[in-house]
């Protein structure tokens, strides 16, 4: 089966994991918020959210929704320069729906007009009048902006080499995952969100690599940011992800702080590879091969005694 094969059955399998009118309801609230937003921008002028958030959409599935796509807001800028910088091209408006679980490409559509009639944000998009699509991302412009100079500079600076950050996250038993039980052990770090297409391709890999590596010490932890970018997946889609795919190592939610700490993660999946001594030496994001993780992990291990 190819890989986009494999995509399209992992994409019907999450389907099934969620309940159909949750979906529908989340998608009802989304839909609401996105064609107010489209009718009612102006040029120049900002999306003032906190009066949309207690004026227009007072019920609970429509706020929800608004703190997603609020959310989402801010992480576009970063997304967008890491994306080129990683991949040498701007995203498609597909691709920018893909990472913030977004229905359609039109929906992102709507979320950079928004940025760009807001004259608080600097002007780092070019787009194609006909198609819209992101024809140039100008990152001066963003890193001229304070509020999003910072974490680009540190993802663009490369984190490899440098310490990984202690966390303490919690598993979706409720039970806390501290990054200090895992001191004297290689860890894989896997960022991921509910519904993200390359991350579905990613999980089969981590699964199989998990079988290869745990009894050489390897430690991969799967930390889900849904709840950081606003998304209304509950736990129980989550287990049952977890169960289809027959993932065994532990799940983790993402949290503000950790996100932060590494830099405010943009595009998913993001992975760090944190030696024994807790040294970042590998960092990639979106998704990457099942042959080039395992050849980083066959060199790490190469001279590693494997924890008791």
């Amino acid at each position: 089966m190819t890989r986009r094969g494999a995509f399209f059955l992992a994409f019907g399998l999450l389907l099934a994991f969620v309940a159909p009118g949750h979906v529908a309801a989340q998608q009802d609230a989304e839909t609401r918020v996105l064609n107010y937003i489209r009718e009612h921008l102006r040029p120049g002028e900002p999306l003032l959210v906190t009066e949309l958030y207690n004026k227009v959409f007072t019920e609970p599935d429509e706020r929800k929704a608004l703190d997603k796509l609020y959310n989402a807001l801010f992480r576009i800028p970063l997304f967008a320069v890491q994306y080129q910088d990683h991949f040498s091209k701007p995203p498609t408006l597909r691709v920018i729906a893909e990472q913030f679980d977004l229905r359609t490409p039109e929906a992102a559509d709507v979320l950079l007009r928004v940025l760009e009639s807001d004259p608080r944000v600097p002007k780092f998009l070019t787009r194609d009048p006909q198609t819209r699509e992101i024809t140039r991302v100008d990152k001066a412009k963003i890193l001229a902006d304070a509020r999003f100079a910072q974490a680009i500079t540190r993802h663009l600076g490369g984190w490899e080499g440098q310490p990984a950050p202690p966390f303490k996250l919690s598993r979706l038993d409720g039970t806390e995952l501290d990054s200090a039980s895992l001191r004297g052990r290689p860890v894989l770090l896997y960022i991921w969100f509910t519904g993200c297409p390359p991350c579905m391709e990613e999980a089969p890999q981590l699964v199989a690599l998990d079988h290869d590596f745990s009894g050489r010490g390897l430690a991969i932890v799967g930390a889900n940011a849904d709840r950081v970018l606003g998304l209304s997946y509950d736990d129980a889609v989550r287990r049952r992800y977890v169960e289809a795919e027959k993932i065994p190592f532990p799940i983790v939610h993402w949290s503000r702080e950790s996100d932060a700490a590494y830099g405010n993660i943009a595009v998913f999946p993001t992975l760090f590879l944190i030696d024994a001594k807790g040294v970042i030496i590998r960092h990639w994001v979106g998704d990457v091969s099942g042959n080039e993780l395992r050849h980083a992990l066959e060199g790490m291990l190469a001279g590693a005694t494997p924890s008791k």
